[in-house]
């Protein structure tokens, strides 16, 4: 090998390492002004959304999934800038993202209904519900799990494609609620004076409200007497305060009334043979 290959070659070796040091610098630059302008746009979607009083929980939804896309589209023009086949590279994408989502479909599908619970809000944290057979108050909505505090205090954790895929009652949604409850009388007493005496007693509890007014009516029969339907409303905040005081109104007034206690009793006839 003489002197002018030598010197060729190390002519296109320097231009070779030339032109990838410019493609290197150039693809830094790239991903630095590429970084600094997708925090700008997704800074200005979340200013944009908090103007509007969008949810929190959707802001940060909204934010990762801009974030995500917009740096998967600068990694894929950095790489088409270097002549990778980004026709390929989309392929892989797509390749790896059904590989992961059949690897966590189940994690993904309690994403996907913390999404749509934080969209469709049919409940928020404070609210008193029945989810996934769960009776308590909303303390926390995530992503992935819900944290309901039951009335006996128990922290409880529920993925949210489970709550999102069965029943949900808010009990808090509605202004007030109804207190079911029933009073057994004896077949001896005044329903009529009972019922009576329970509308007027009742009404006085603190907290029942005026309007809907309370229900007492006849409910069923049994062989003991008429069993009587009481039912007092209330807002939500007072239910347990309200049970409580109505069973302890109807088990004091009916008997303060000297209405008879109700008590089983058959009659037996028996017949002698002549």
């Amino acid at each position: 090998m003489n002197k002018d290959d030598i010197s060729r070659y190390q002519d296109l070796l320097l231009t070779t390492a030339t032109d990838l040091g410019l493609k290197i610098l150039a693809a830094i630059a790239f991903w630095v002004i590429g970084r600094w302008l997708i925090g700008v746009a997704v800074n200005m979607v979340r200013a944009s959304l908090e103007r509007q009083q969008v949810d929190p929980t959707v802001l940060r939804y909204l934010g990762s999934v801009i974030t995500v896309t917009l740096n998967v589209l600068l990694v894929v023009g950095i790489l088409g800038y270097f002549g990778v086949q980004t026709t390929t590279f989309a392929a892989l994408i797509a390749a790896a993202g059904v590989a992961i989502g059949m690897a966590w479909s189940g994690l993904l599908a309690h994403f996907a209904a913390g999404a749509f619970l934080v969209v469709l809000r049919p409940m928020k944290v404070g609210d008193f519900v029945n989810v996934a057979g769960v009776t308590g108050t909303v303390t926390e909505l995530g992503l992935f799990t819900t944290v309901i505090n039951t009335p006996d205090n128990v922290q409880t954790i529920i993925g949210n494609n489970k709550i999102f895929s069965d029943t949900i009652q808010n009990f808090t949604h509605n202004p007030f609620r109804r207190v079911d409850l029933k009073c057994q009388l004896s077949g001896a007493a005044d329903h009529q004076a009972a019922m009576q005496l329970l509308r007027e007693k009742i009404a006085a509890i603190p907290n029942v409200l005026a309007e809907p007014k309370v229900d007492v009516e006849i409910l069923e029969f049994t062989l003991v007497g008429p069993v009587l339907a009481v039912r007092p409303y209330c807002h939500n905040d007072n239910y347990w305060q309200v049970y409580f005081d109505t069973n302890k109104v109807i088990r004091e007034s009916l008997a303060a009334a000297g209405f008879p206690a109700p008590m089983p009793a058959q009659n037996v006839i028996v017949t002698q043979a002549a």
